[in-house]
């Protein structure tokens, strides 16, 4: 089955720094994955269980042919919104009332695939739910969990990792003593990073073996104490911790020995910073997911500079307290974890951690609204990108107003602003979350913000097909809007109406309210509305047959749209076009599906490109082009999947979707259908979109003739087409499994696929095509 992530199979992130030892542990993580489903990776923090997993799953990319998934936990605070976390990361987005749970364990049903769940212990109760129920429901799925202890359920198999192995120091003089353990290798391989130019010598041999003890082989200390000798020698460095040592005594006995010895590795790591360095490292640890330069100016410099503010992050980012990391053109820092924690706790003692709190939260309300704000501009893309980077931050606000007495009003606020993001990015399921609850908080005082967040929530429940959930949210804010008295609140409520009459079906309503709400948005200047309510009239006409209205409208939002440089709504206006022309001006509406696809595709707007090849699917089957059509069906399909739909969303389009399919299934025959649909339910997202837009990948075979496969390669797709493993293969062809698995990956790449049902379903198209041939 067909991933519907962003061109590729998995999303494990590259490594960096180089992986240090730990032979043995992957063997044995690899063999216990082999074995059990579940296989859990223990120890206390900075031991590097998030590591060697990372590195086992690089390893097993070839056995999990659905890919190799990561979901970080670490900054996930809601325990309920774990199925939805996971389901993001695999791509997936809400779109029906179906709990998360069961649309994640329906999509990994019959896919073979690796989920690595990392960062658990805080999450443990949620993770352990969420394992046991996938496990029973998804026969080939696997998990790797990190967690400072097991998750506890049955059928799991757990590896405790140990420190790196060190050394006796009074052996590590000798030049023989390469053998020197993974821990000093791990120090003079960090240290030359460091420091270039820097190795063991007889010199510095005995010390850093020491400092490797000292820090009982754990990695993060050892990594934190070679970046020191920037500053100062091994020997020196080894004094450091000796005279912490004997501090360290009077400190707790219940602590386990190791967790002391990062204690005191972080503790000595703080001393060792300026007084500057060390309040912007408390103040930074009120971030979550990272952050970006203007957020720490805003919520943490305090009487710093901007330049003086760099300059502190740049020695923090120099002494690893800070991790430096590129998102596209953008950089962000964030604390590693344990050194959050630790900055979280000198941030209590020093009696600002509430200030900073309030702090991170309004400045977090300002970047929401401003996003807002400028919605509709030609900013729209990079509000988009940088609103999906902080959401774990807009989480954190969220988390603030709701537990402060008396901050639910700013609750609203932030969910409000953050709803337009909720809606372009399918994150349906979420923004009722944070609505709802913030709805509970508020207390039913009937002010706008409360009627905006009933509108939006009811917008959110009216896509997911939740009509009755949505009707009875917009009831209630027509109720405030009758206590307010206001006209632009009445206007919202009555778009509202428009909205869930659309999605219900019953469109004459919804042309009625929208007429009714237009005027006011026009007169108040609400660009916004204004726009999402002449698409809410396109739609509706072009499905009532009012196409001459329909197509007005359009081109009134494609004028307001363009002249601001949007491009979200300027999708939908183009694929709304499309839809009213793909009957009676088939060559027109390819135009408009086709920029309107490029836009959605900008934007990572998966709703809106399933719309968008859905309808082109329509046009090539009417065009005479059954092929092309069957496969851009497959690619509408996978899409779909993606955002948790079993299709288009509006309910009088199912007619032109059947009636499109049966059409094509006629022309070419079963066969023929299912092995075009297979084809294009096998592309990613990229290969997708470039198939619809006639933009052919590299490598990607084309219907004109079969790429040159060797006579073996061509047995093992055949085999592969029959349903075989690679082990069935390889006793039929009497070859070794590992030559099995190295001729399907030839196969995979010369035919541009990522998986094995791509294989079949291109072999029975090439059967048909040897057929026709003379």
């Amino acid at each position: 089955m067909a991933t519907a992530v962003r061109g590729k199979v998995g999303n494990l992130p590259l490594e960096l720094t180089s992986f240090v030892g730990r032979r043995r542990e992957v063997t044995e993580t690899r063999r216990l994955l082999s074995v059990s489903r579940l296989v859990t990776l223990t120890g206390i923090g900075g031991v590097g269980k998030t590591r060697l997993a990372l590195r086992v799953a690089e390893d097993s990319r070839r056995v999990f042919e659905d890919g190799v998934w990561l979901v970080e936990l670490g900054e996930l605070q809601e325990e309920a919104l774990l199925p939805d976390l996971v389901a993001a990361t695999l791509g997936l987005r809400e779109q029906s009332t179906t709990p998360a749970l069961d649309s994640l364990a329906d999509y990994l049903a019959d896919r073979r695939l690796l989920l690595v769940l990392d960062n658990c212990e805080h999450v443990l109760d949620a993770a352990a739910s969420l394992a046991e129920a996938l496990l029973r429901r998804c026969p080939e799925l696997r998990i790797l969990a990190t967690s400072r202890e097991p998750l506890g359920i049955g059928g799991e198999t757990f590896l405790r990792v140990p420190p790196l192995s060190v050394p006796d120091p009074e052996r590590s003089s000798s030049r023989a003593g390469s053998s020197s353990g993974d821990a000093v290798t791990l120090f003079a391989e960090r240290a030359c990073a460091a420091v270039p130019g820097f190795g063991l010598t007889e010199d510095n041999r005995v010390a850093v073996a020491r400092i490797c003890q000292r820090l009982d082989g754990l990695p993060l200390p050892i990594e934190l104490a070679a970046v020191r000798l920037r500053a100062m020698s091994a020997e020196q460095i080894l004094d450091r911790l000796n005279d912490r040592y004997r501090l360290l005594t009077g400190g707790s006995r219940g602590a386990p020995t190791r967790q002391q010895t990062l204690r005191l590795c972080i503790d000595w790591s703080h001393e060792l910073c300026t007084e500057r360095e060390r309040m912007l490292w408390r103040r930074m640890s009120v971030f979550t997911g990272g952050f970006e330069l203007d957020a720490a100016e805003g919520i943490c410099a305090g009487d710093l500079s901007p330049d003086d503010l760099l300059d502190v992050v740049a020695a923090l980012v120099d002494r690893s307290i800070l991790i430096r990391e590129e998102a596209g053109a953008v950089v962000r820092y964030r604390l590693l974890e344990t050194l959050r924690e630790y900055g979280r706790e000198k941030l209590e003692e020093s009696g600002e951690y509430p200030s900073m709190r309030r702090r991170h939260r309004d400045w977090y309300q300002q970047l929401v609204s401003r996003a807002q704000a400028e919605w509709i501009s030609p900013t729209q893309v990079e509000w988009i990108a940088r609103l999906g980077r902080e959401q774990s931050n807009v989480r954190e606000a969220m988390e603030f107003s709701l537990s402060e007495p008396g901050e639910a009003e700013a609750a609203l606020r932030i969910a409000n602003a953050v709803y337009l993001f909720w809606l372009s990015r399918g994150l349906l399921g979420e923004g009722r979350h944070w609505l709802d609850l913030a709805l509970v908080r508020q207390g039913g005082q009937p002010t706008a913000e409360r009627a905006k967040a009933l509108y939006a929530n009811s917008v959110l429940a009216s896509n997911q097909g939740d009509i009755e959930a949505g009707a009875a949210l917009i009831e209630q804010a027509g109720e405030i809007a009758e206590v307010l008295d206001d006209p632009a609140v009445r206007a919202l409520v009555t778009h509202g109406v428009g909205q869930l009459a659309v999605c219900s079906g019953d469109l004459r309503l919804a042309v009625t309210s929208f007429d009714a709400a237009l005027d006011t948005f026009r007169a108040d200047g609400n660009t916004l509305l204004e726009l999402a309510t002449v698409l809410g009239l396109a739609l509706a006409c072009a499905l009532l047959g009012d196409t001459s209205r329909s197509i007005a409208c359009q081109e009134e939002a494609l004028a307001i749209t363009q002249s601001r440089g949007e491009s979200v709504y300027r999708g939908y206006a183009l694929s709304t076009l499309g839809l009213a022309l793909w009957q009676s001006d088939p060559r027109r509406a390819s135009g408009m599906l086709e920029q309107g696809l490029r836009l959605s595709r900008v934007v990572d707007d998966l709703l809106g490109s399933a719309i968008c090849v859905e309808a082109m699917a329509w046009v090539a089957a009417g065009d005479n082009s059954a092929r092309r059509s069957a496969v851009l069906f497959g690619v509408a399909h996978s899409l779909w999947r993606a955002v948790g739909s079993t299709g288009v969303v509006i309910p009088p389009l199912h007619d032109y979707h059947d009636e499109s399919e049966l059409r094509v299934r006629t022309a070419l025959g079963k066969r023929a259908f299912d092995a075009a649909f297979g084809q294009g339910a096998g592309l990613s997202f990229d290969e997708g979109i470039a198939y619809a837009l006639d933009e052919q990948p590299q490598g990607m075979p084309t219907a004109g003739g079969a790429p040159a496969l060797t006579r073996r390669e061509r047995q093992v797709a055949d085999l592969v087409a029959q349903g075989m493993t690679n082990r069935a293969i390889a006793e039929h062809l009497v070859i070794a499994p590992r030559t099995v698995e190295g001729h399907v990956e030839h196969v995979l790449a010369k035919l541009g696929f990522t998986s094995r049902a791509q294989i079949a379903a291109w072999v029975v198209e090439q059967a048909q095509v040897d057929t026709r041939s003379p």
